[in-house]
């Protein structure tokens, strides 16, 4: 098992976000999680990267174990130092003001302590470039002067660029058209399957992210109201009724 989320609580100030969540990852899946807005699907991906204090939730209880240790003592950068997950958070938030190229490379600090770096890295943005080559074409155009869709391709391609193998998306859907976002879909799952990348999504569309998936959870109110393969979440009345419009 590659994450065992054990019972996490988590909570702003006094208002608690997440009520005891437990679900686990093995690796090499694609696994989803849905719910509607302030279910608690991003708080639970902020506690995952473990970000600080004012963005994510104050985790009060329970753990995250990421190969069979726990990670709740870890400051988020050596998650990303040792490549064991990196965030794409909601908004992209990537460098506006440099271009795709600077964007990828700064990405690629983690490997500064390896003496291969520049090869890890070189090779590394082949791939991102080999996936989205629309960012190939535009390597040399400022990141704020892509579109939705590109700079959502660049988020991915930053995160990618600092080698971690798990990654977590936050809302990759969100603002884009629907041909791009299937694009974008399509080559997140040639990712997984070509570079056995685990991936965590978080996707107001539950529609896309079940045909996504292998499986996921549903949350609601900062709790794990069901589970199962995409399958039997898709079938399930109550999640039909509740989030695809069934």
């Amino acid at each position: 098992m590659l994450l065992e989320v054990r019972d996490l609580k988590a909570s702003y100030g006094n208002i608690e976000a997440l009520h005891g969540v437990s679900f686990n990852i093995d690796r090499g899946e694609i696994v989803t999680l849905i719910g509607a807005n302030g279910a608690g699907k991003t708080s639970t991906l902020m506690s995952l990267a473990r970000l600080p204090r004012p963005e994510a939730p104050v985790i009060s209880g329970g753990d995250i174990v990421y190969e069979g240790r726990s990670i709740l003592r870890t400051e988020p950068h050596i998650l990303i130092q040792t490549k064991m997950m990196v965030l794409v958070p909601e908004g992209r938030h990537i460098f506006g003001n440099l271009t795709v190229q600077e964007n990828l490379q700064i990405a690629a600090f983690p490997h500064r302590r390896d003496v291969n770096r520049h090869i890890i890295a070189a090779e590394i943005q082949d791939m991102v470039y080999e996936l989205f080559p629309q960012l190939k074409e535009r390597r040399r155009q400022r990141g704020e002067l892509l579109s939705g869709g590109e700079q959502q391709m660049l988020a991915v391609g930053r995160a990618l660029m600092t080698g971690c193998d798990f990654i977590l998306l936050d809302e990759p859907s969100m603002g884009l058209a629907p041909k791009l976002m299937y694009e974008m879909f399509r080559a997140l799952r040639q990712l997984n399957f070509v570079k056995h990348i685990t991936i965590l999504v978080v996707e107001q569309n539950a529609k896309v992210a079940l045909e996504f998936a292998s499986r996921g959870y549903v949350l609601k109110t900062g709790e794990i109201i069901a589970s199962g393969s995409s399958a039997e979440l898709a079938a399930n009345q109550d999640v039909k009724k509740a989030y695809l419009g069934g």
